[in-house]
């Protein structure tokens, strides 16, 4: 007797393409500095804001934000060891300067993303 098999459904996409997850990624190294809302992340491989974050999700385990925050903690880590600005919010210029860099909105926001991730503060980094 033959044996008729159905095609079954195309297994659920698992997340953002190779290629996409390259772009996305290096658009968020390069523009660290800047506003990285989920918006802007979603048009750079056009598709919608919240089907991106789904994926994204789905693919680094972690939310764009997340992964950002992550990000920006980084370079400030790296900063931090590799340069001698100014921490605190008293330096004004080195709060311009270094908080902007790794798009912190402010120090306190920096100090509180930082220990968070960390367990320490810049301070302590440094």
């Amino acid at each position: 007797m033959l044996t008729i098999t159905t095609p079954t459904l195309e297994a659920k996409r698992k997340g953002l393409t190779h290629t996409q997850l390259q772009q996305v990624l290096s658009y968020i190294c390069t523009h660290l500095d800047r506003d990285l809302s989920l918006t802007k992340l979603a048009e750079v491989i056009n598709i919608s804001p919240t089907y991106f974050a789904s994926l994204f999700k789905q693919t680094m385990g972690i939310s764009p934000r997340q992964y950002v925050i992550q990000q920006r903690v980084e370079q400030a880590k790296l900063m931090l060891s590799k340069t001698d600005l100014a921490i605190t919010l008293g330096d004004s210029f080195a709060y311009r300067r270094n908080c902007p860099t790794v798009g912190f909105s402010s120090q306190s926001h920096l100090t509180q993303q930082f220990k968070r991730l960390t367990g320490m503060t810049p301070k302590q980094i440094r």
